[in-house]
């Protein structure tokens, strides 16, 4: 069945407040993408953001961002006034995210809705508890834990707190209850304002595809309360930790920092963890993009202490015996594999046995440094059981790819796409045509690019700090002129899903 989607984070919505957020807003893009014609709605992940404002530097992969949540929907609780929202400085721009504002303005106005709140009543609240208490206590305790130390990172706690003693846990657990218990709100009225949304979309015929990152943070809940599950030194502490490794694009590799997970003792288990990190997943999406997929046939191991990937080597990972646990677990579940950078045989044999469909980004079609690699990004090299993107949220926007590429890759460009004038908007829709035109089950489109925008609308630019995740949408442009431009595009492809 042929489909298409519009990728577009959540904290890019329009609106009031500093953010995209659950807010009416959200559910007028679900109208939006009914106008459309489209059938998906890709988001960024959900968890609360950690380093640099990045969703996969999370603080937990269980838990929600409370940024995300609703002040419209305080307010209509009754928990929050108009007036309380709008004195408070979130940022001058509505185009943009001030994490800085945002951190001081909206934490103030939930920690008010708290203590006016009455779920500690309600059996919705005790509910939500017993069926989440394999995660919430412990991302409740360590993100109070966290506050108490002035927002430092748990390796520069006291050891037996740093080291998850039940003793100490305990003792801090009764000590800091009213802010475990603030933290236990705020994941509570994320999940209950996320559910009434995504049935909302439902009901639309929207599908929302969700996307988690393969690893998780050092600085996190999920490596503070269960550090067996990652590989650690003779002293508790990581011993290796993730990236990629030197290429044509980097002499040095990347170092992610991310601590690397101890598989045999996930195997030993059952892949338990995996299989509750995935169930979580299911409740809160139709379909889940796994990002660095490779990482689960082979991934990169780099010593904790080394500033450069270059002393890094490859190890196995579990391959098809994880999806065969969670798949025996869990039943089908839609998954979408994130296979792209340095790919072996190897790795397109496990996405063919696990027959997840794999990635295709126009973007990479045309690169010159790697034109080999380069080919089977073309539409004509495709099997139907794959996702084409024009780019994701880490490349640039096509405006601004077209606008930065060499002058031997636009010509390349242009002559494939049968472009035979200088307007670069033109290169961009026949990009956008050639992905809905290839025979990709799937086509997922950023916004920006229908908005042709360019690179001041880029999402995210790997491996620097500071300007990215902001971008947010102006509301005039998602237009019925442009909902209608889409359907029409949508019907003339035969992606309307039926």
């Amino acid at each position: 069945m042929r489909t298409s989607g519009i990728l577009f984070p959540v904290f890019s919505l329009p609106g009031k407040y500093g953010i995209g957020c659950f807010s009416e807003e959200a559910y007028k893009f679900v109208d939006f993408l009914v106008d459309a014609g489209q059938t998906y709605w890709q988001i960024l992940p959900l968890g609360p953001t950690g380093y640099g404002d990045s969703p996969y530097q999370s603080f937990s992969t269980f838990a929600g961002n409370p940024y995300l949540i609703s002040l419209e929907d305080l307010i209509g609780q009754g928990l929050l006034t108009e007036e309380e929202c709008d004195a408070v400085d979130f940022c001058d721009d509505d185009t943009s995210v001030d994490y800085g504002k945002l951190y001081t303005g909206r934490w103030d106005l939930l920690r008010k809705a708290y203590g006016r709140s009455d779920h500690k009543e309600s059996a919705e609240f005790a509910a939500f508890k017993e069926d989440n208490a394999f995660w919430l206590s412990d991302y409740a305790l360590f993100m109070a834990v966290k506050d108490a130390h002035a927002g430092a990172g748990a390796t520069d706690w006291e050891p037996d707190i740093r080291d998850y003693e039940p003793e100490a846990v305990q003792k801090w657990a009764e000590e800091l209850s009213e802010e475990t218990g603030f933290y236990e709100y705020l994941q509570f009225e994320f999940a209950r304002q996320w559910k009434r949304l995504r049935e909302y979309a439902a009901e639309k015929g929207i599908k929302i595809i969700g996307d988690i990152p393969i690893y998780v943070s050092a600085d996190s809940s999920d490596f503070w309360a269960h550090r067996e599950l990652f590989q650690l030194d003779d002293r508790g502490r990581i011993r290796m930790i993730a990236g990629v490794p030197p290429d044509g694009f980097s002499a040095t590799g990347q170092v992610w920092g991310n601590p690397l997970y101890n598989w045999p003792v996930h195997k030993e288990t059952g892949y338990d963890w995996w299989i509750r990190r995935i169930a979580k997943c299911k409740e809160l999406y139709d379909v889940i993009r796994i990002d660095h997929f490779r990482g689960f046939d082979e991934y990169f191991a780099i010593p904790a202490e080394a500033d450069t990937a270059a002393g890094g080597h490859w190890e196995k990972g579990p391959g098809t015996d994880l999806f065969d646990a969670i798949m025996g677990s869990l039943g089908e579940t839609p998954i979408i594999a994130e296979d792209l950078g340095y790919v072996t045989e190897t790795v397109r044999q496990l996405v063919r046995d696990t027959g997840f469909p794999n990635m295709k980004v126009l973007e990479f079609a045309f690169d010159s440094r790697d034109s080999s690699g380069a080919m089977e990004y073309l539409p004509y090299r495709y099997q139907r059981n794959c996702v084409v993107y024009t780019g994701t949220h880490d490349n640039e926007t096509l405006r601004g790819w077209i606008d930065s590429i060499l002058p031997i890759e636009r010509k390349q460009v242009c002559e494939y796409l049968d472009v035979r004038t200088k307007d670069p908007q033109e290169i961009v829709e026949k990009m956008i045509i050639a992905a809905f035109s290839s025979v990709a089950d799937y086509c997922i489109i950023p916004l920006q690019d229908y908005l042709g925008l360019d690179n001041s609308a880029r999402i995210n630019q790997p491996s620097t700090n500071g300007s990215n995740w902001k971008w947010r949408v102006d509301r005039k442009d998602l237009s019925g002129q442009l909902a209608g431009r889409i359907a029409a595009l949508t019907a003339l492809y035969g992606r309307n899903g039926e």
